[in-house]
Order: C-alpha cells, then structure tokens, then sequence
C-alpha cells in the first residue's frame, strides 16, 4: 500500500438491536496506526457502522486518499448507491419515508467529500486481520461502557 493513502478499516457492534454498541476504527498511514472506539447505551448495529467510519474520517487533520474497509453492506450501499437518492428527494427514501441515520448520513456525505474515498466491502467474521480488528474495538467499547455501569 502506497504511503500516500490511508487505510481505515471500521466496525459496528451491537448486544441486541437495538442495545449497547460500540463502534471501532483503526487508521494507518505512512507506518503509523491510530485506533479509535466509543460507544453508546442504547443504538442500532447500523448506526454503530456509520458513527465508525464517521468518526475514522472525522480524525483526519486534513483531506486525504482513504481507502475504507467495511464489513457493513448498508453503509457501503447507503454512500454509494441510495444516498444520491435521498438528497434528491430530501432525504426521503423511495417509498417517501424519513431516512433512517439521516444525520449521521449528512455528516458522512460531508466527510467523504472533503477526502478522495475508496470503498472496499470485506466480509465480516472472515480472519481479515483489520476488520478483525476494527471488531475488537467496537466490543472493546461496549465492555468499557457496560463495565462502567457496575
């Protein structure tokens, strides 16, 4: 992989849907790796997705090539396929119903244009190594969170 681009790999996690989540995201460039994780009470696997990539990309300091490794369909589709879509109609979904996320979409939409961003779909649960990772961080928040509790 090229110096010049920025790997981020990213993950959701979710005990029950909705439940506790936890969303993790690990950033390397040029030799060096930053990891990032939080968590929310009560959220939804899909919004733990999005807040991953949303937060990765939020820890950049200026525009960069990413390349984003996702195990999550949904986000991967909603950026790329559905999100055009939505600003058209107002962020209304095709049967003219409220997007779901539609703020956290907006703010990704955001990042994503101020970055030159690569999608790359990678099947969860596989032994890819930073996925794997990115999964780890995610239940790694969840169990601050829960343990902070007792």
């Amino acid at each position: 992989m090229s110096a010049k681009i920025v790997e981020l790999y990213t993950d959701g996690a979710c005990r029950g849907n909705p439940g506790p989540g936890g969303w993790g995201a690990s950033l390397r460039y040029n030799g060096h790796q930053k990891d990032l994780h939080g968590s929310e009470a009560k959220t939804t696997n899909n919004r733990m997705e999005l807040m991953a990539v949303i937060n990765g990309l939020g820890a950049l300091t200026r525009p960069h090539a990413v390349i984003i490794y996702t195990d999550s369909k949904y986000v991967l589709e909603g950026i790329t396929k559905w999100l055009p879509n939505w600003k058209k109609k107002g962020w209304k979904t095709a049967a003219g119903k409220p997007v779901k996320n539609a703020e956290l979409w907006q703010r990704l939409d955001a990042l994503v244009q101020l970055n030159d961003v690569q999608w790359q779909w990678v099947k969860g649960h596989s032994g890819h190594d930073g996925n794997e990772y990115a999964d780890l961080l995610a239940n790694r928040a969840i169990d601050e969170m829960l343990a902070k509790k007792l």
